[in-house]
């Protein structure tokens, strides 16, 4: 396999899941449109049965005229602004084809707008101004890369009435325009650019420091939480000095982010990207159109999964979890797991599901830097010895891209005997295609959102679906409250450890697991992936 289609894994592995919702009926408040006042001015949203839903609400200034520095925040308005549609995207090359069009219907809202105007973030409420709720803040997928918090996917209607709390979704910069490391070519005024898309965040993490209570929030009880490269996002914000206190609890599904991109490396990727523009300075970057920043995202091939939090000594100092957990969140709980079969979200379709035994070696022996293929193959077939090749392919790439990252979070949060750690792992597998998703990458997402009774292309249209959607939000919300997951429905579910290793497995019926991983990561302890910060 090349180095291109192992960067396609890498990038499609921490892709968002915008599984298709259909919203609602909608009432009107009685009275009149939900009204908010934020520290910059009033906005005024919808009622949609008993949510209040405000979307489109300015966290920061327009970046177009601030490119690669930090996020301001945004200029106060006088009178009412409504808050009734989507703010823009962060520009960026949507992923199209392959996996995103065989498992999902849609990415985004159908003509949502893109731009460098892009801090916005959107508020599902059972209420305003009347309870302090949790309040879960929901980073979307897309790697670094694209992605959107508007996706159909992420509505918060239903989790914000089931568990009467508060959701919110962000959008943020992404790709060269969130994390070019441009701080040792444009001096001190571009010091943060390599982590300008994290800066966002917090920024929008502050907005709620100020502003949820109005939205019936509790600013004392925020969990942030994501998926893909949404999880890689909240990974990276644990090791970030300037977001310490700001959240409370923290969610990495499918979206393991142990280490930063090095200084040098960023550095070497800016001024490529320069060469390409032919442009000699930073002047030049911020003249450049955005369709022609876009166009050089889309050629820089291997390079761009450099594009990506920088270690720079200043908001992000060092690795967060690598080589072992950051401390500047270690008072914050952690709850942090994988899909079974993550890989099937890339390698789909006939050609996967029906592998051979004689096509299997050639699969997988990208990943086998160190190790004997072969014999791997041979360890896997003593540890399953009813697997097709197939089922083995996708255990095998699954453990190596997201699973053993995972568990190495986990080992070293708990390591720091501070606040617990959590493991679960989705096993359920999905109907759709005669059962040949097993257990994607994404498949997480309608569950813990609760929306699998509009998202049949992913779990299909059984009643089992919902039972694993009851575990799940229920779990979710049960760690928003208190930072414990633990709910009358599941089985005592302990906190991680290094003697026992407990991991929860979300199927029917659930069950807590020591060590589940373990024999498998033994036989693949030499095998090594592509490092995608190298």
């Amino acid at each position: 396999m090349s180095r291109i289609s192992r960067r396609t894994l890498g990038q499609g592995l921490l892709a968002t899941a915008a599984v298709a919702c259909t919203s609602a009926p909608a009432a009107q408040q009685a009275g009149g449109d939900p009204i908010a006042e934020t520290t910059a001015g009033k906005v005024r949203g919808v009622q949609q049965g008993p949510i209040k839903i405000f979307k489109g609400i300015r966290y920061g200034a327009d970046t177009a005229t601030t490119r690669f520095q930090p996020p301001k925040p945004p200029v106060p308005w006088a009178g009412m602004l409504d808050a009734k549609s989507f703010g823009a995207m962060t520009p960026q090359n949507r992923a199209s084809g392959g996996a995103s069009a065989a498992l999902l219907n849609t990415w985004a809202v159908p003509g949502e707008p893109m731009g460098e105007d892009c801090l916005f973030l959107n508020v599902w409420t059972p209420g305003l101004r009347n309870r302090k709720r949790p309040v879960m803040v929901w980073i979307h997928g897309g790697g670094f890369s694209y992605g959107s918090g508007a996706a159909l996917g992420y509505d918060g209607t239903r989790l914000a009435q089931r568990g009467d709390v508060v959701v919110v979704t962000v959008n943020h910069r992404l790709n060269i325009f969130g994390y070019l490391g441009l701080a040792e070519i444009g001096g001190e005024a571009y010091a943060d650019s390599g982590c300008v898309g994290q800066h966002d965040l917090i920024h929008a993490l502050r907005w709620v420091r100020d502003n949820i209570e109005e939205f019936g929030g509790d600013p004392k009880k925020v969990m942030i939480f994501g998926e893909s490269g949404g999880g890689a996002k909240t990974s990276c914000l644990m090791g970030m000095p300037g977001a310490k206190g700001l959240f409370h609890r923290a969610a990495v599904q499918s979206g393991p982010f142990l280490k930063g991109v090095p200084q040098e490396r960023a550095t070497a990727t800016a001024r490529k990207v320069m060469e390409m523009l032919n442009v000699t300075d930073v002047a030049g970057l911020h003249a450049a159109p955005m369709q022609d920043l876009l166009g050089v995202y889309a050629k820089l091939g291997p390079l761009s999964p450099s594009l990506s939090p920088v270690v720079d000594g200043r908001g992000l100092p060092a690795h967060p979890f690598e080589p072992a957990a950051t401390t500047v969140s270690k008072d914050v709980p952690l709850l942090i797991g994988t899909c079974r079969t993550e890989t099937v979200f890339v390698f789909n379709g006939d050609r996967w599901f029906n592998l051979t035994w004689e096509a299997l070696p050639g699969a997988i022996q990208t990943y086998m830097v160190k190790a004997d293929g072969a014999k791997v193959i041979a360890d896997y077939k003593k540890l399953m010895p009813e697997a097709k090749p197939a089922d083995i392919f996708y255990d095998i790439t699954t453990k190596i891209m997201m699973e053993r990252n995972s568990i190495h979070i986990a080992e070293r949060k708990a390591a720091l005997n501070a606040a617990p750690a959590y493991v679960y792992k989705l096993t359920w597998a999905t109907p759709v295609y005669n059962g040949a998703w097993r257990t994607p990458h994404t498949l997480d997402i309608p569950f813990i959102f609760d929306n699998v009774a509009v998202s049949p292309n992913l779990t299909g249209t059984g009643p089992e679906a919902q039972l694993i959607a009851d575990q799940m939000s229920e779990a979710w919300l049960a760690f928003a409250r208190s930072g414990d997951p633990n709910t009358k429905a599941l089985p005592d579910w302990p906190r991680y450890g290094a003697q026992r290793r407990p991991t929860m497995q979300f199927d029917l019926p659930p069950r807590v697991a020591d060590n589940p991983a373990g024999p498998a990561l033994d036989i693949l302890r030499d095998t090594q992936v592509w490092d995608m910060t190298a």
